[in-house]
């Protein structure tokens, strides 16, 4: 038996689906407005080093600290930073000097080896750590004050498996796919 394919521009939408989509846009652009983003530079204080703390410090901070945590050796690299983060070493490399200069982050020779540096964080890259640890779990808290305890926890996992789904098809994110989005709607 043949099945028909459906005329027009394709499948019916899963109005779901069209939720997520509509609410994931939403929080990209919540999160990252630009006021909001010149109003946390702004305000930002400069760290031990004298330079502005950015936000890509905690990032660097976190992946410090994570990395340490979960290494069964002594050796916390650029590279694994970088992997950690899911960015190039090069980007890494600039992020990291940033921690550095900012007073957050320690970089000692490797003891295994000569070439490469561990990395570590400062007291103060500890204290700035715990801080942000704080205030995400204040944030968070407020955000889902209503929710019970089996919502947060639903969510949680629906969400990272979300997240651990959207990390093996990046397909809609990458230049090939907006490409394929413009070049099928005839707006080449």
């Amino acid at each position: 038996m043949a099945t028909e394919k459906p005329s027009g521009p394709g499948p019916e939408p899963d109005p779901p689906l069209s939720e997520i989509a509509l609410a994931l846009f939403h929080l990209r652009r919540v999160w990252a407005r630009p006021d909001l983003m010149r109003k946390i530079r702004a305000q930002t204080s400069s760290g031990p080093g004298g330079r502005p703390i950015q936000l890509s410090n905690l990032m660097v901070v976190h992946a410090v600290a994570a990395l340490a945590a979960c290494t069964d050796g002594p050796e916390v690299t650029v590279g694994a930073v970088a992997e950690r983060l899911e960015i190039d070493p090069s980007t890494a490399s600039r992020l990291v000097g940033h921690a550095i200069d900012a007073g957050l982050v320690s970089r000692r020779p490797s003891p295994v080896d000569a070439r490469r540096a561990n990395l570590g964080l400062t007291d103060a890259g500890d204290r700035v750590r715990q801080v942000a640890d704080r205030f995400r779990r204040a944030y968070f808290d407020e955000l889902m004050s209503g929710w019970t305890g089996h919502e947060k926890a639903e969510f949680a996992r629906l969400l990272t498996r979300f997240a651990d789904a959207a990390a093996k098809s990046p397909a809609m994110m990458d230049p090939e796919g907006v490409e394929r989005i413009f070049r099928e709607a005839g707006a080449d």
